[in-house]
């Protein structure tokens, strides 16, 4: 006697199939792939041999999944999402091997999605319906169109801007802050002072600017071991993301005078550049590529929050 279902019409040719699980009528699963728990295989699905899927997935209807294909814990696959595993198909043409394609725990494919080969969707990520995704996906972003654009990280409100925050340092999750700077202005101009020892929480080692990013794109996207980095828009307006791996915060830079200071071992993540954003970054030691964690997976381990899932806080003002 099994402890999973398959209905009369469905076929399940493996045994790697967690407790729980359900295949449905004319679902058809390969005796390589392996299923783990409590998993829902709607009807009409396609699962080939090198699949792995973890536990509470839901599969809806019209959902192939082609060799190479690595669904986490708690994935949502919408109807007819297309999964894809050859960048260059040609008939009865195989390659050696097949890219592989992963989703990560949490995340979410709208109905009609499409996923490109060798794609890496991060943890809590959210597909909208239809969105050819071509470019990996960071971890919590909400992405849609053709080809996908972040449009967000959610769940989350419509970001504080940098003009709406007050002109003092401000606490936020994670050890990082808002730090204001000396600003004068007359009839001549403006001017923004940093006295590096006294305005910034560390002495700078290395200065660095961000510039003509376009707006779908994403930068930072990983967080530092020992490396601390204080953010202030020199131009336009950048939204910043900080993540300590329980909670999540943004904010927009949009002035010269307020900047946001990120310590270690924070997640960082910078997106919806103005079309004249310039970004400036100090930081407080040489560059050192050992120092960058750019998983977000590794991110969580070295912090112990491996199996925790983020949630959103919202900034005060």
């Amino acid at each position: 006697m099994t402890d999973f279902f398959v209905h009369e019409l469905g076929v399940c040719e493996t045994v790697n199939i967690g407790q729980d699980t359900r295949v449905w009528a004319f679902a058809h699963v390969l005796p390589g792939a392996v299923i783990g728990d409590d998993c829902n295989i709607c009807d009409h699905v396609f699962i080939e041999n090198d699949v792995v899927v973890g536990d509470r997935v839901t599969i809806k209807s019209g959902v192939q999944l082609w060799d190479g294909v690595r669904l986490a814990d708690d994935v949502f696959v919408g109807p007819n999402v297309t999964f894809t595993n050859d960048r260059f198909p040609r008939s009865r043409q195989y390659p050696d091997t097949f890219p592989i394609t992963r989703i990560d725990q949490g995340a979410s494919l709208g109905g009609g999605s499409v996923i490109l080969p060798g794609i890496h969707v991060g943890r809590g990520a959210m597909v909208g319906a239809g969105a050819v995704v071509t470019k990996d996906v960071p971890a919590n972003a909400v992405v849609v169109g053709n080809p996908a654009r972040i449009i967000g990280y959610g769940p989350s409100a419509e970001a504080p801007r940098a003009a709406q925050l007050p002109a003092v340092p401000q606490d936020l999750i994670g050890g990082a802050a808002t730090i204001a700077l000396r600003r004068a202005d007359d009839l001549r101009g403006s001017l923004v002072s940093t006295e590096l020892d006294d305005d910034l929480p560390f002495r700078p080692a290395r200065y660095f600017t961000v510039f003509d990013v376009p707006t779908v794109d994403v930068r930072g996207a990983h967080a530092h071991r020992k490396c601390e980095q204080f953010l202030v828009s020199l131009s336009g307006s950048v939204t910043c993301v900080v993540d300590d791996g329980i909670q999540r915060q943004e904010i927009v830079l949009d002035r010269p005078d307020l900047g946001l200071y990120m310590p270690a071992m924070v997640w960082g993540t910078q997106y919806r550049y103005s079309a004249n954003a310039v970004l400036g970054v100090f930081a407080s030691l040489p560059y050192d590529s050992d120092d960058y964690i750019r998983d977000y997976e590794t991110f969580l381990e070295a912090r112990g929050l491996a199996t925790s899932a983020p949630h959103m806080v919202e900034l005060s003002s």
